[in-house]
């Protein structure tokens, strides 16, 4: 961009023309030493090495542990370039992103050092650039010998990992996760280039909007560096002498504009910040998913010098809202309800991590197809893990554009930190950095202090090895809420996930804020999920592996098998397939092979999630979000994930889509109490049963439980799912903005069709609410409890909702009969399924015959007689017999009476 009156500023990318080449060392593999290499940037040392052909995909097999030496080995990047031209008083290097341990050199003479990946980074190096042939190298030591090296220092402290990532503000994750490989990178991962300027430039522009009644406002805090807050510069060419120090130190003027609304306001010579604030009437407001239009305005900013010279210009996109989080003590402990536009929010959101360990591979498109994925699942809000990254400016504009909202994590994670220096001085650097990036962007809602840190300390036996030291405490209740309240006062912070709202409370009771439910997963059955009434779960989860297309790209195991070595590699998690083998014995028939166990798993973790997600929205009210773990992975993996490694849906992903539908229909236990509440709305979020359920659980991969918290006095279940005075209700949630008006039909018939009872509700739920209505004895007492089952339907959009009465191990079902047909249509193949006896969570994977191939629905349940009209799509037509026939179509009465056979063999 330039002015006719002036020179005006200049942006001159430094992407081209960088090489890579290690540091020689003992560990660096001779087809490597001394090899220098092409490099992308923004990228890092593994994408670039894997395009040079020098290192396996580091996805594949177990490739990832011979890549180990990467991350203990040095760097170096470099590139060539002439000077821009024109004439500047300033022309600054500026690094966006490096990754960590950095040291910039320009034509040999040292610029800066850097240790902190999570942060920009800005040096003066007009006095050293060359008309022609200037040469830039960054050198990147092993963020090992550095972690390491403070780790010594400052003495050890407790994580949940044996690597030594909370001693370097990197991506922690990098490290190896229960989920995530140990690839530790290095690289220019964000942009780099040249910003040359005159006189003065925007150095921050904050934002803080806000909205009262029918007004917008927009207070807008900028600041300015000048370009004699430096000392004077002269180039090192003698063809291009330069201009000394910039244009005088004199008054500018700054200028804004929003939806037709402007304002200015003049900075005085010598001062370097100034506020403006602009009233918008009646602004379109921005809404959230499933509440409203998420409008947006163009706001533009522009720095004039004292000629009316523009030296600089800013523009984002921003939203009018508000945001307020309830958490006002109650009969109940204390809620975490979030409130925009004062409206409260029943939060359907998902964990959302790196979508990609080298995440310059993260591209917008690939973004856009993550997010349309989660709104398809009828999600409304991403967390942002603090073990990963503060996400790119794509991820917050799609968020914003798709009314998803975001709640994000400052970065640490599962480790107790240190608060010296250098670390003390970096956090509160990045994090005003980030506060201020990210503060333009409606869709956050949300800063949170860490990820199970205050818990950790609390629960998994860290106090007696930090032995004083310090841990984080400082950082979370101090150090993060002062400059979210000094730079970014519209918007709530909260010290932890999860976090009870006082010291003196324990941070996981689930009667107080945000719980993480993890003894589900770690220790007992998922039906455990309603012995919970939390005010908000944050985090809770069950794994399954990944698409069977995905697993055969990443693993060449012959044959397949849930132990085999390259199936091990790929579960990261503690103890993860007996957690597995657990839960698939306690609901499901044992399985005879590969493919059973791959589908069985995966129908698991299915069946885990809907459960509780189902039970947690039926307390709408009482619970009022639930943030499933996790949405995406980062690599082929058996994980939490609802979208696997390679961007596939597993059956868990269409199993969110109903229970995060806008209105859900479900059966749940309720004992004596379902008759006390008479079929009314729950009363300012008042349990059914009173008390509240212990936590008593852990992190992901273990840790202590804690004994807080009363168990219900009537919720309770035993292994068939039913209340142990017998009770069950139907329960209604409309979390649509109008009412919903229906006839339920509830019927209790046979396996085999053969209807027993049967009963008609009248439904009238109001908008943003939930109806619980008894069922009567008749319904819930079943003659034969393995051969019989509960429908209830109240037609679409809700669908309808199921009630087996024992678990599928135990049930008489007929072996599968059905009619199938396959033709073209609706451009696909059309797939119509016509059940001859029930067909229990029938599913389809097509990407068993090709890994380009999608269905549209999955896990449905047809009773004899229904048929379901499934949509696949592919680049190529499949076989319509084997689209019919197993692998490729699954359902649970597939087992009907099979003796076990060894779980080895794929088909």
């Amino acid at each position: 961009m330039s002015d006719a009156r002036g020179t005006g500023p200049l942006r001159q990318a430094l992407h081209d023309g960088w090489t890579l080449r290690a540091v020689s060392g003992p560990q660096v593999p001779a087809e490597v030493d001394g090899r220098q290499v092409p490099a992308a940037v923004p990228g890092c040392v593994h994408t670039d090495l894997l395009t040079a052909g020098l290192i396996p995909d580091p996805y594949l097999d177990d490739n990832e542990t011979r890549l180990a030496w990467i991350g203990h080995t040095d760097w170096v990047y470099e590139t060539t370039f002439d000077r821009p031209s024109g004439e500047h008083p300033r022309i600054d290097l500026v690094c966006a992103g490096l990754d960590t341990v950095a040291t910039v050199t320009l034509n040999g003479v040292e610029v800066g050092r850097t240790e902190n990946m999570h942060r920009g980074y800005r040096f003066d190096v007009g006095s050293l650039l060359r008309a022609e042939g200037n040469t830039l190298a960054v050198r990147f030591d092993s963020a090992y010998r550095y972690a390491q090296a403070h780790r010594d220092r400052l003495g050890d402290r407790p994580n949940a990992y044996p690597e030594p990532f909370q001693f370097i503000r990197k991506m922690a994750c990098n490290f190896g996760w229960d989920w995530g490989p140990t690839l530790v990178t290095a690289g220019i991962w964000q942009e780099i280039g040249l910003h040359g300027w005159s006189g003065a430039r925007l150095a921050a522009v904050r934002p803080q909007v806000t909205v009262a009644g029918r007004t917008g406002r927009v207070e807008l805090r900028v600041e300015v560096e000048r370009a004699t807050d430096r000392p004077p510069t002269v180039t090192a060419d003698a063809d291009h002498p330069g201009v000394a120090g910039g244009a005088a130190d004199v008054a500018l003027t700054v200028r804004a504009e929003v939806a037709g609304v402007t304002a200015e306001v003049e900075i005085a010579a010598g001062e370097r910040s100034g506020v403006l604030t602009l009233t918008v009437d009646d602004p379109e407001l921005w809404w959230p998913r499933g509440h409203g239009d998420p409008a947006r305005y163009p706001l533009a900013v522009t720095l004039l010098g004292g000629d009316g010279e523009l030296l600089d210009s800013w523009q984002r996109r921003i939203g009018f809202r508000s945001v307020r989080l309830d958490t006002t003590p109650d009969a109940h402990g204390a809620p975490f309800t979030l409130h925009v536009n004062e409206v409260p929010i029943f939060v359907r959101g998902v964990n959302w991590i790196p979508d990609d360990t080298f995440p310059t591979r993260v591209t917008r498109d690939r973004l856009a197809h993550r997010f349309d994925q989660a709104a398809d699942a009828n999600i409304n809000l991403l967390r942002v893990w603090g073990g990963g990254r503060y996400e790119s400016d794509d991820f917050y504009d799609l968020a914003d554009e798709r009314g998803l909202l975001v709640q994000q994590d400052f970065l640490f994670a599962c480790a107790a930190y240190p608060e010296e220096e250098p670390f003390a001085g970096e956090v509160a650097a990045e994090a005003a950095e980030q506060v201020t990036r990210l503060a333009p962007h409606p869709s956050l809602v949300l800063w949170t202090g860490n990820n199970e840190n205050i818990w950790g300390w609390h629960d998994w036996d860290w106090q007696e090895s930090l032995a004083g030291r310090s841990w984080g405490r400082g950082y979370y209740l101090e150090l993060l809420p002062r400059i979210v309240a000094e730079l970014d006062p519209t918007r709530p912070y909260w010290p932890g996930s999860p976090w009870s709202g006082r010291e003196e409370i324990h941070p996981n009771d689930p009667a107080y804020g945000t719980t993480h439910i993890w003894d589900v997963w770690n220790t007992d059955d998922y039906l455990k999920y309603r012995e919970y009434l939390p005010r908000f779960v944050a985090e809770f989860g069950y794994q399954g592996p990944p698409a069977y297309a995905t697993l055969r790209r990443a693993i060449s195991d012959e044959p397949l098998a849930p132990d085999s070595p390259g199936m091990a590699h790929h579960q990261k998690a503690a103890d993860g397939d007996r957690k597995l083998r657990r839960g698939l014995a306690a609901h499901l028939p044992e399985p005879r092979d590969f493919d059973d166990w791959h589908y069985l798993t995966q129908l698991n973790q299915a069946r885990a999630i809907q459960l509780g997600v189902e039970h947690f929205r039926s307390h709408r009210g009482l619970c009022m979000g639930t943030i499933v773990w996790q949405l995406n992975d980062c690599w082929p993996v058996t994980s939490w994930a609802a979208i696997d490694g390679d961007g596939r849906r597993k059956p868990l992903w269409y199993a969110l889509r109903r229970a995060y539908a806008d209105r859900l229909l479900t059966i749940q236990p309720r004992g004596a109490s379902a008759a006390r509440d008479g079929g009314q709305p729950l009363d300012g979020g008042q349990p059914l049963d009173g008390g509240l359920a212990p936590d008593g659980g852990s992190g992901r991969d273990g840790g202590q439980p804690h004994d807080g918290g009363l168990a219900p006095d009537g919720g309770s279940a035993r292994d068939d799912g039913l209340a142990l005075d017998g009770g069950l209700a139907l329960v209604a949630v409309n979390d649509s903005a109008r009412p919903w008006r229906a006839s339920a039909t509830i019927t209790r018939l046979t396996v085999a069709g053969d209807p027993r009872a049967k009963s008609t509700l009248a439904l009238d739920i109001p908008a943003y609410a939930t109806v619980t209505v008894p069922l009567p004895a008749e319904l819930v007492r079943p003659d034969e409890a393995h051969g019989e089952l509960l429908v209830a339907d109240a037609g679409d959009p809700a669908g309808r909702a199921l009630w087996f009465f024992a678990p599928d191990r135990e049930i008489d079902y007929p072996p599968a009969e059905y009619d199938a047909t396959v033709e073209p249509g609706d451009g696909g193949q059309l797939l119509r399924v016509t059940a001859r006896t029930i067909l229990r969570d029938l599913t389809l994977f097509p990407d068993r015959l090709d890994p380009a191939a999608e269905v549209d629905d999955a896990l449905v349940t047809l009773l004899p007689g229904e048929s379901v009209t499934l949509t696949v799509r592919s680049p190529a037509p499949l076989d319509p017999e084997a689209l019919t026939t197993r692998p490729a179509l699954r359902c649970v009465n597939d087992y009907h009476r099979r003796p076990p056979a060894n779980v080895g063999e794929a088909s």
